[in-house]
């Protein structure tokens, strides 16, 4: 079963009562559909717990059960220290590389995130090809499974002369 790392931010856009990205349905629809297994981390879970909006997170505790919850960390290989310690500024950046190592490390197959730093340190330890936003994601799947997507084709009628 391929596994899927959501990142906080994604988890957010799920279980938030704003709608604040449109494919966040068809998002999780995909990875029902092509069994992929919905992992989040730890340390996730951990930030949405001090995340400012109350509702979001009474929301996700109650939700938290659907998800594969990543317990430990693999140790943080020297090449993701070394971007790390390039880029990262703060405590949001810090989790991200934390969960950038777990792809990094093998520990699970790909990154769903809409952070734009995650991806750039993604190119860097030459890992984007496993890091996806939402709708790269979704044209990644529907590439890959085109017989999968039902297209909306209009019918059209013979008319006679």
């Amino acid at each position: 079963m391929t596994k899927a790392l959501l990142d906080t931010n994604i988890i957010i856009h799920r279980e938030s009562n704003r709608v604040s990205n449109q494919d966040i349905g068809i998002l999780f629809k995909w990875l029902d559909r092509l069994n992929y297994q919905k992992c989040v981390h730890r340390i996730s879970i951990n930030e949405i717990q001090n995340y400012q909006n109350k509702n979001i997170v009474d929301t996700f505790n109650v939700k938290v059960d659907s998800y594969e919850i990543l317990e430990t960390n693999a140790p943080l290989s020297s090449d993701v220290k070394h971007v790390s310690d390039k880029i990262d500024v703060n405590s949001n950046d810090l989790i991200d590389t934390e969960l950038l190592n777990e792809i990094f490390n093998d520990r699970t197959d790909i990154l769903i995130s809409e952070d734009k730093k995650m991806h750039v340190k993604a190119d860097l330890l030459n890992i984007a090809d496993r890091v996806y936003t939402i709708n790269s994601f979704l044209e990644h799947i529907y590439s890959e499974y085109p017989e999968l997507v039902d297209y909306k084709i209009l019918s059209l009628e013979k008319v006679r002369m």
